[in-house]
């Protein structure tokens, strides 16, 4: 376990100079942990793997968001309603914010030009702006801040706030408290998760207030799993979220794990896709199968051994075949069958009426029965009387 509690954030350091992939886990137990990727290979083998570089904490307060600056060169993890700031050479302590307006749980500097400012959005509903270079508050305001995204383009930063009519989406730089654009209540859910995602060609856009989206495009996640993006088709370049689907979606094949995930693809339009839809439903149902309850919900460390979970895990996965009568049983198997028992009855009718004088009137009785049996079950009764039972009594 990395922590002694639950994992609360974590950060890459996307800095070009950095020698080697680093992480930082902030955790509950009021520590961060910054993580290398190291050589860890030995006389046996060669591999790498993360190690722990450094342990942070202040004053026993509960870790709740981290960020790494653009170059790399700092750190902010903010303790509760605190922000911390570290140099990554050293990991030492260089200064501290702090904002008596409930913890912080979303951290973001400044990028480009604004590379001096550090934002913070607490739970109460305050944004600050820090300058690192006078280590004093900027600016703040009240928004009731859920996600907080920076442009990796530009200087633009995305906040989306949660209001009484649904989300509002607010475009600003650090530098300028005032924001570059607002729009009111671009979804009546709240918004989960939002990224700029680079534009391949420059789009041009002539309204200054849209020039943000010139370089990059940006995507948001409500809390019904609904991926959207913006887009202009007024002549007033007014714009309007519309709803995108990711590709990766669409290719996903259709295994037990498909189903396991949660992920169902809605087929629509097309006979092809009737086609694969009705294959779907034939599907068996893993929701309430043990064995696969029990490999989601154990932790990996407990875990036996993958040869072990294998055979369990795949017959569970079978489909149940009902027995099938006499009726349903081939052509060629009941002649086989009747083969067998025509050059099996001369030695059964032989048998019996060597016994036949030694029956008793119980004995008379149970022909009797047998003599009402079914054919399959006459079949049945055969196969056990050739099982040769000898090895029972041997000594």
């Amino acid at each position: 376990m990395p922590h002694e509690d639950r994992i609360t954030a974590l950060c890459f350091c996307n800095a070009e100079k950095s020698e080697s992939p680093t992480l930082v886990t902030a955790s509950r137990d009021g520590r961060f942990k910054v993580w290398v990727l190291a050589d860890d290979s030995d006389i046996y083998r060669e591999a790498v793997g993360w190690t722990c570089d450094f342990v942070g904490s202040y004053h026993k307060y509960q870790a709740t968001n981290c960020c790494f600056s653009e170059d790399g060169s700092l750190l902010a993890v903010s303790f509760e309603e605190t922000v911390t700031i570290w140099e990554s050479e050293t990991w030492e302590l260089r200064c501290t914010f702090c904002q008596r307006a409930g913890h912080v749980r979303h951290l973001c500097f400044g990028r480009l030009t604004c590379s001096k400012y550090l934002l913070g959005a607490t739970e109460n509903g305050t944004l600050c702006c820090w300058n690192l270079l006078s280590c004093a508050l900027e600016w703040s305001t009240k928004l009731n801040i859920t996600v907080m995204e920076p442009d990796p383009r530009s200087e633009n930063v995305a906040a989306v706030s949660r209001s009484s009519g649904g989300s509002d989406l607010f475009v600003f730089k650090p530098s300028e408290p005032r924001p570059l654009y607002v729009q009111r209540s671009i979804c009546s859910e709240e918004v989960r998760w939002g990224v700029f995602v680079p534009r391949d060609v420059p789009d041009a856009f002539t309204s200054e207030a849209l020039q943000w989206l010139n370089r990059s495009q940006f995507y948001f996640l409500t809390a019904s799993q609904s991926l959207l993006t913006f887009s202009s088709k007024s002549p007033e370049e007014k714009l309007t979220p519309t709803s995108k689907q990711l590709l990766a979606e669409e290719s996903l094949p259709t295994t037990p794990f498909y189903f396991i995930l949660g992920r169902h693809r809605q087929q629509r339009g097309e006979q092809a896709d009737g086609a694969s839809e009705s294959e779907l439903v034939q599907l068996p149902l893993t929701e309430n199968v043990p064995a696969i309850s029990e490999l989601l919900h154990t932790p990996a460390h407990v875990l036996p051994s993958a040869a072990f979970l294998c055979s369990m895990f795949v017959n569970s996965l079978l489909l149940a075949t009902e027995a099938r009568s006499a009726e349903e049983m081939p052509d060629d198997v009941d002649m086989e069958e009747e083969k067998e028992s025509d050059s099996s009855e001369e030695e059964d009718d032989a048998t019996e009426k060597a016994q036949h004088a030694g029956h008793t009137d119980a004995g008379e009785d149970l022909l009797q029965q047998l003599s009402q049996l079914s054919k399959c079950e006459e079949k049945e009764l055969r196969k056990l009387r050739r099982v040769d039972y000898s090895w029972v009594t041997a000594p």
